[in-house]
C-alpha cells in the first residue's frame, strides 16, 4: 500500500483541540502503527468503522468539472476529531487510517488544460491508476469485516469503493445513490461521471438505485439507458420534491428492497445537497435534513457495507460547513448502523 498513509500521534496532536471537561471524539479514536500487513492488523482491531480519506479531484477533472474535492477530508478531520465523545458519536469503535496521496498525481493535472483531448486522456489513465489503490484498500477493509467510511475526492471512486467490496465478498454487490447525476455515462475512460456503469459493465455492480437524478441535467440517452434494465431503477428530485409525484419515504423504502436484500454500498453525493460547496453545486438540492435522514435509514440496514461521502469542495471560507456537514453525516451513518454490530 504504497499510497497509503498512516494518520498517526502527531496528525491527532496537531489537529485536536482540549477544552477542560469536555471529552473530544479524537481522543477516544483508534490508530495504526504501521501499514505492513493492513488486513491482519485490522482483523485483529477491536474497531467497527475505518475512515479513510481520498483527497484527490483528478477523476472530476477528468470529467470537465470543477477541481476542489481534494480538500474535503482535511476539513472533515478538523471537524470530526473535535466533537464530543459521548454515548450517541462513540468513537471507541473507529478507527482513521489515513488517506491515499496521490499528490504527484494532482501536480501533473496542475498543468493540464480541460480544453486539451490529450490532457482529459492523461487524466483518464491517472483515474485508472486511483481505481486501483482504491480497490485494494477497500478490499483489504471489507475482508477483514470492518465497515470502510470514504471521505472523497470525486465520484470516480464509487467504482473502487464497489470493485474492492465485491472482491472480497466474492460476489457483485448493490449500491443506492443519492445524487443529481447517475454517474452511468459511457465507458469512455475513466471519470466521475461513468464509475457506477464500468462497475455494472465489470460485473462487480449488480443492482443500481439513484435517488433524486436531476431531470434538467440528466440527458435523454441516460433516461433511455436506464429504463433499459431492471437492475437499474431511479426516481428524481423534482418528483420527490418539485411536483411530489412520489413520497419519500415511499421511495426509501422502493430502494431498499431493490438493494438491501445483499451487500450494498451507500453513496453520497454532495452535489445533490442544496448550496454545498461541491463540483458541480446546485442552488436547487435537498435539504441538509434530507440527506442526514437518508443516511440514516440506509445505515440501519443490516447489509450496508460502507459509507462514500463525495464531491465536497470547500473553500477556506466554507471548510468548517463542508467538514460540519460531512462529520453529520459520519456519525449518522455509525450511529444508525450501531445496532447491527451490538446485536452480535
Amino acid at each position: 500500500m504504497g499510497k497509503l498513509v498512516l494518520f498517526k500521534t502527531q496528525d491527532l496532536e496537531d489537529l485536536l483541540k482540549i477544552r477542560a471537561n469536555e471529552s473530544k471524539f479524537g481522543e477516544h479514536i483508534q490508530l495504526l502503527s504501521n501499514s505492513t500487513d493492513i488486513y491482519e492488523s485490522l482483523v485483529n482491531l477491536d474497531v467497527a468503522y475505518v475512515i479513510i480519506g481520498i483527497p484527490e479531484d483528478i477523476g472530476i477533472f477528468a470529467n470537465y468539472g470543477n477541481r476542489g474535492a481534494s480538500s474535503a477530508w482535511k476539513a472533515t478531520l478538523k471537524v470530526l476529531l473535535n466533537i464530543q465523545s459521548n454515548t450517541f458519536t462513540n468513537p471507541r469503535k473507529v478507527l482513521i487510517l489515513g488517506h491515499l496521496d496521490f499528490s504527484k498525481e494532482m501536480q501533473k493535472i496542475d498543468s493540464y488544460l480541460q480544453s486539451d483531448k490529450k490532457h482529459i486522456e492523461k487524466a483518464r489513465k491517472l483515474t485508472e491508476k486511483i481505481d486501483k489503490c482504491v480497490t485494494h484498500l477497500v478490499y483489504q477493509i471489507v475482508r477483514s469485516g470492518k465497515k470502510p467510511i470514504i471521505i472523497g475526492g470525486g465520484h470516480n471512486n464509487a467504482y473502487g469503493n464497489i470493485k474492492g467490496a465485491s472482491l472480497a465478498f466474492k460476489k457483485p454487490i448493490n449500491a443506492i445513490n443519492f445524487d443529481a447525476h447517475s454517474d452511468f455515462r459511457r465507458e469512455e475512460g475513466r471519470h466521475s461521471g461513468n464509475g457506477f456503469r464500468y462497475a455494472y459493465s465489470e460485473g462487480f455492480l449488480s443492482n443500481y438505485f439513484m435517488f433524486g437524478l436531476h431531470e434538467n441535467y440528466t440527458s435523454d440517452r441516460i433516461f433511455k439507458t436506464l429504463d433499459r434494465f431492471k437492475a437499474l431503477k431511479y426516481n428524481t428530485y423534482e418528483e420527490l420534491i418539485i411536483r411530489k409525484d412520489k413520497k419519500f419515504k415511499d421511495e426509501l423504502e422502493r430502494a431498499t428492497k431493490h438493494v438491501a436484500n445483499q451487500p450494498f454500498g451507500v453513496e453520497i453525493d454532495c452535489d445533490a445537497i442544496n448550496f454545498i460547496p461541491s463540483s458541480a453545486m446546485s442552488p436547487s438540492g435537498f435539504s441538509i435534513k434530507k440527506a442526514r435522514s437518508f443516511v440514516n435509514y440506509f445505515g440501519k440496514q443490516k447489509n450496508a457495507v460502507y459509507l462514500h461521502i463525495c464531491e465536497a469542495a470547500p473553500t477556506h471560507e466554507t471548510e468548517s460547513i463542508v467538514g460540519k456537514l460531512i462529520t453529520h453525516l459520519i456519525i449518522d451513518f455509525m450511529r444508525a448502523n450501531s445496532s447491527n454490530y451490538e446485536s452480535k
